[in-house]
């Protein structure tokens, strides 16, 4: 066991896991209780409101690592108790921390604490451009509109449409990016950057299919599944479905349990795009897509594949 050089110069043994005290205002039941297992723990003051969320792959070595630092001092002073919520994997905790983040709002977490709005290009069937606008004011309009790609803000969004464009060698001017006089080309053109539709060189039709096919390229992104799909991960013979509507993590199911409510409107979380989209881009992870059943209240509920069918992907993982 390599010792420990104390503040005054002293040599002392390192004191194993299993052997450490935690403060003595924090419950020691509850520390005791964490496993060295998958989930979410939860700091909680003397009113068992959250003060701090984390996740982790293995949770009592994770808390007992908070315990030891000193630089958490201020939070740990606030905490009482300590518990935790398990997961059967990491993926579990990731998005199970994300979205109670956002929903606890404790004052010790920095990040994921707030759901900023995801952003696209929307277009209109009778639109000549697109234009930059977040998911969640797409419900707010009338005309029906089409969303193309996915990002974390405005300026991410209009970085995005102008590296697009260049891309693929439209005409800013037409798209009402850059201002040009009438019968002049524009100055993408004059750069070789505009094969010209500005000045007659290419037809309306042709530049307009071409920006059809530029945005395409953007929609694998937004949502490329038919509908909510349920992530499997499994611990042993436990199974998990983690359930995923258009990048919105909206609750997993375990058990016998095949329905899940679905949120009316869910929104794009941009948390779980960064998440999930890795693993399901290189398929990493096993999944299964959803069946949706719509009642007269118009309330969706997800309903999962038969059992035979999860299970057996479950064994994937």
């Amino acid at each position: 066991m390599r010792p420990r050089v104390t503040s005054v110069g002293l040599l002392m043994p390192r004191r194993p896991a299993e052997e450490f005290i935690a403060p003595s205002h924090i419950d020691q039941e509850s520390v005791a209780a964490l496993p060295p297992k998958p989930g979410v723990y939860f700091f909680r003051n003397r009113y068992g409101k959250p003060v701090y969320i984390g996740k982790s792959v293995n949770l009592r070595s994770r808390v007992l690592a908070h315990l030891r630092t000193p630089e958490e001092a201020l939070m740990l002073a606030e905490t009482r108790h300590i518990d935790f919520i398990r997961t059967a994997g990491e993926l579990g905790a990731l998005l199970l921390e994300s979205q109670l983040i956002k929903q606890y709002q404790p004052r010790f977490n920095v990040l994921l604490k707030f759901c900023g709005e995801s952003f696209g290009l929307a277009m209109t069937n009778d639109a000549s451009c697109p234009q930059v606008m977040g998911y969640g004011e797409t419900d707010m309009l009338d005309a029906p509109m089409t969303m193309h790609g996915l990002f974390a803000s405005r300026g991410e969004a209009l970085q995005g449409w102008q590296r697009l464009v260049r891309q693929y060698r439209l005409c800013p001017a037409l798209l009402k990016i850059e201002a040009t006089i009438n019968g002049r080309a524009c100055f993408s053109h004059q750069l070789g950057q505009c094969r010209g539709a500005c000045i007659g060189l290419e037809s309306p039709e042709a530049h307009w299919q071409r920006l059809r096919s530029a945005l395409e390229q953007l929609n694998a992104t937004v949502w490329p599944y038919a509908g909510p799909i349920a992530i499997i991960e499994t611990d042993g013979k436990w199974r998990q479905a983690h359930l995923i509507d258009r990048w919105t993590y909206v609750g997993s199911l375990e058990g016998r349990r095949r329905n899940f409510v679905l949120p009316p409107h869910p929104g794009i979380d941009i948390d779980t795009y960064k998440i999930l989209s890795r693993p399901l881009a290189e398929d990493s992870v096993p999944y299964v897509t959803c069946e949706t059943k719509s009642s007269r209240d118009g309330t969706r509920t997800c309903v999962l594949p038969p059992q035979t069918s999860v299970a057996r992907l479950a064994t994937l993982s």
